[in-house]
């Protein structure tokens, strides 16, 4: 059987409100929008469409907290993490099962990213702690130069659907380390994992309003525009596509506001005569169908040199016949949905008008198109 929410061993991971000043909350304006089961279809959650007016109490709320926040000693907010690292690892099966049918991939993959994702929490409650400044050589013997390293203020932390756990701990596990306080914008396709990990932050130990969820599908220009705009927000990091990080990167000018973008990969696969067979295939596989193809390593061309090409493509033909596509809940599944109807379009697109420059493509592609959420 197929799992679902109702096999959630800790019911309140699930939530469907935003997380604002330690409260669950609803958006201001009354308005929601729906989260579905990629692979199904079917409707998980329902939940606050956030604006700008959710969008600045979230950040007034992470900037009162700030003004404590600051204070505390590296070695409490290493704690805080360390116990918020803990709790991943404890329930990770739960997180792992919402990610699935949220985002769409294996359960297999979804606790990988768990294990994943959590490792940025130990990592930065071990970097909390050796936030060292420097002493500088003077060129006037007389003085004495001596660096520190200080928290900004509110960071604002976007997240992609494809990594929803992961990309959001490498943000906000760094920003608090340092001893900044955050508001998280998850993707409007993938909001319950966040929130989930929102609720292991909470019982960590993690003071309130040090962390601030905002959710929204629609609303995400006018949301994402006023992090950029409020002078309250110090530092935002942002992962998805250079088209979005262009004027992300625009609207923060204004302000000079500190900045950090992980956009869009462009990476090309490259095969040559004296590569192990075995070892090339397996890399490929890796490279371009984990997360059904869906991250930002994604290969998007392969080049294979003359001398190997026959042998690696009638290989790497072999082994996707023995990928199974489906429902990422269901055992043995190896590839997911993909999480966007246009994806598929695009997809299918690609298939068929390559069928008459391909000689391998026929096999592959005819596996894949059992469902129209899956390719």
């Amino acid at each position: 059987m197929p799992r679902t929410l109702s096999n959630l061993k800790r019911k309140d991971l699930f939530q469907t409100q935003g997380f604002i000043a330690h409260q669950w909350v609803d958006s201001t304006s009354g308005s929601t929008f729906e989260v579905r089961n990629p692979a199904t279809l079917d409707l998980l959650a329902t939940l606050p469409e956030m604006n700008a007016e959710d969008t600045n109490q979230a950040v007034q709320a992470a900037y009162e907290a700030f003004k404590t926040f600051k204070k505390t000693t590296a070695r409490q907010r290493a704690q805080w993490l360390r116990r918020w690292y803990t709790l991943c690892l404890e329930h990770q099966d739960d997180l792992a099962l919402i990610l699935t049918l949220e985002n769409g991939k294996p359960l297999a993959e979804a606790r990988g990213e768990v294990l994943y994702a959590s490792s940025f929490l130990d990592w930065f409650a071990s970097e909390a702690e050796r936030t060292y400044g420097e002493v500088v050589p003077p060129a006037n013997p007389s003085q004495r130069i001596i660096t520190i390293k200080e928290p900004l203020g509110v960071a604002a932390c976007l997240a992609p659907w494809n990594f929803p756990l992961a990309m959001i701990t490498r943000k906000v596990g760094a920003a608090l380390a340092a001893g900044c306080t955050t508001v998280w914008k998850p993707a409007g396709e993938t909001p319950l994992s966040a929130l989930a990990l929102a609720v292991l932050a909470q019982e960590a130990g993690l003071p309130a309003g040090s962390i601030n969820v905002l959710t929204t599908l629609n609303k995400v220009n006018e949301v994402g525009s006023a992090l950029c705009e409020n002078r309250l927000v110090r530092k935002l990091s942002f992962t998805g596509s250079t088209r979005v990080g262009k004027l992300l990167a625009q609207k923060c000018s204004v302000n000079l506001k500190k900045l950090s973008l992980e956009l869009g990969g462009n990476s090309p696969f490259i095969v040559f005569d004296d590569a192990k067979l075995e070892t090339a295939v397996d890399a490929f596989l890796l490279a371009k169908f984990r997360n059904a193809g869906q991250t930002c390593i994604t290969a998007n061309r392969v080049f294979v040199q003359e001398g190997i090409y026959d042998r690696f493509a009638a290989a790497l033909v072999e082994r996707v016949k023995d990928l199974r596509v489906g429902n990422g809940v269901v055992e043995g599944v190896t590839i997911g949905p993909l999480t966007h109807e246009r994806a598929v379009d695009k997809a299918v697109s690609h298939i068929n008008g390559s069928f008459n420059s391909c000689r391998y493509i026929v096999e592959a592609a005819n596996l894949c198109l059992w469902n129209r959420c899956h390719l």
